[in-house]
């Protein structure tokens, strides 16, 4: 199987709803029951995040996230699938589930 990462984009307005969270917890069970389900989490507002830069011994801290956009992601989906058309097919329903755009990339 391969690889794939599935980002919630997300335009900062909020949380999930309930309803949201109920899709996400029913998508989720989905993969594991299917074997596709690696790890999942969301993550903090992008105002929380630092760039780091150490080559050289730098030492140097942004802090503040490296893009300063309208939309960032807000969480991701680590899956598997046995291509990329499966991937794709789960990114959709991710999508749903969430109410949220995702953007899916494969993993080396």
């Amino acid at each position: 199987m391969k690889k794939f990462m599935i980002f919630v984009i997300d335009d900062l307005s909020g949380l999930g709803t309930p309803e949201e969270m109920k899709a996400i917890d029913a998508f989720n069970d989905q993969l594991r029951a299917d074997n596709q389900w690696i790890y999942a989490w969301g993550l903090e507002k992008p105002e929380t995040a630092t760039v780091i830069d150490n080559r050289n011994d730098a030492n140097l801290s942004t802090g503040k996230p490296l893009f300063d956009a309208a939309e960032n992601f807000s969480g991701f989906w680590l899956i598997q699938a046995d291509n990329p058309e499966i991937a794709r097919e789960l990114a959709f329903q991710a999508s749903k589930a969430c109410n949220r755009k995702v953007e899916l990339r494969p993993l080396h």
